[in-house]
């Protein structure tokens, strides 16, 4: 059970009154367990990591390798799979140009993703077939937004070198099976990269069971620090793949003719990594740890039947989501009939001092099939409560009422 009490531990909530900051699927906020690391590296050692044999750096390294092990053992992987980067992004970028450069994908292969994909895991992917004359197919979504499995096997084939989805979704929610989404891919012989972006900080996931080839994190999103991310990557997979990143710390050996590059995962973090940021997401990860991952999500779940429950009351809004908090993480993504989304999220900013998404949210697809100006949205987190809902869905009823 999470208590109500761990609102004390995030400044941002202290320190602006009556907020009410239903925008954590952007960035989450941070607890002061967090800040506090960040500052301790900067107030105390300020030394860069895996260099210097003075104390500074040695201990720099230890809080840095520290927070490697934390991540990893997050998710149940091992410390030499795991690469610190600046984002989920950075870690799917790394991944196709790895990839590309090892001439992974040639003319007439495919490459499988889903219809709600944030544009990290979608752009990507077609700059890639561009310049490699591979081919994006997209699997579709049923009416309930649920992924419609049949159309993912109908286009997962033989010529299928990577399957690419959205654990959960930043838009409409829904929770993906991975696990038979990646048996699929696993049987045409194609890998499997999991954008978990969304899912690692609300729920456990094992990246072992998943049998994911290649999984990406971003720290902002689970109480961490901005700028650092992970990429998980299957040993063997990593081992072969060449690094996207050149230049100091990543090599053992360099001449004027040849480089060699380290061992895993240094070979992939290149120049001076975000040091502060990366201790700091050691310390969410401890953070969300001490609370229970099992906990965090039940907590999501009764914020999110109950919003879903009060806002089929609500005339005029429709959600675009599975509303059902089994199979969906904790975003309503809903649209007012007759206000723009981004009047409506001005409008309950400025009555009521509720942080709410506004647009196409970084998966213009998805959304502007939806509603091609764009929906509100409103994500939870652990530090969010029943009445912060209730206010919210009046403050939206109030709205609608209004603008009529």
């Amino acid at each position: 059970m999470i208590s109500e009490k761990i609102r004390e531990d995030f400044p941002v909530l202290q320190n602006n009154k009556g907020l009410i900051y239903f925008d954590s699927a952007a960035t989450s906020l941070k607890p002061i367990q967090v800040i506090e690391a960040t500052n301790n590296y900067y107030k105390n050692l300020g030394a860069n990591v895996h260099r210097g044999n003075h104390h500074l750096s040695q201990q720099a390294t230890q809080l840095y390798e520290e927070s490697r092990k934390e991540a990893a053992k997050f998710i149940k992987a091992k410390e030499e799979e795991l690469v610190f980067t600046r984002n989920a992004t950075e870690s799917i970028n790394a991944i196709a140009t790895g990839l590309e450069r090892q001439n992974y994908f040639s003319e007439g292969d495919e490459i499988v993703i889903s219809a709600l994909e944030h544009h990290a895991n979608i752009v990507p992917w077609q700059e890639l077939c561009k310049r490699t004359g591979s081919v994006l197919k997209i699997a579709e979504l049923n009416e309930d937004f649920t992924l419609n499995m049949q159309d993912l096997q109908e286009k997962v084939s033989g010529k299928t070198k990577l399957v690419s989805v959205a654990h959960a979704s930043n838009t409409v929610a829904t929770i993906f099976p991975v696990k038979e989404i990646g048996k699929i891919a696993h049987e045409n012989n194609a890998l499997f990269l999991i954008d978990a972006a969304q899912s690692v900080p609300h729920f456990e996931v094992n990246a072992k069971k998943i049998n994911a080839d290649f999984l990406v994190i971003s720290s902002h999103k689970m109480l961490g620090p901005t700028g650092v991310g992970c990429l998980y990557g299957k040993k063997d997979l990593l081992e072969e793949m060449p690094p996207y990143n050149y230049g100091g710390s990543m090599i053992s050996k360099v001449t004027y003719e040849n480089t060699e590059w380290a061992s895993l995962p240094e070979k992939f973090e290149a120049g001076t990594m975000p040091i502060a940021e990366v201790i700091g997401f050691g310390e969410a990860v401890r953070y969300l740890k001490k609370l229970g991952m099992e906990n965090v999500h039940e907590h999501e779940k009764k914020l999110l039947n109950h919003c879903i429950e009060k806002m089929k009351e609500i005339d005029r809004v429709k959600m675009y989501c599975p509303q059902d908090a089994e199979n969906q993480g904790g975003i309503v993504l809903f649209g007012v009939k007759g206000i723009d989304a981004v009047d409506l999220g001005v409008a309950l900013d400025e009555s009521k001092n509720i942080a709410t998404r506004s647009g196409m949210h970084c998966a213009e697809p998805i959304v502007s099939s939806l509603n091609p100006k764009g929906l509100g949205r409103a994500s939870f987190y652990l530090y969010n409560t029943i009445e912060e809902i209730d206010t919210f869905v009046d403050e939206v009823t109030a709205i609608s009422k209004a603008f009529k």
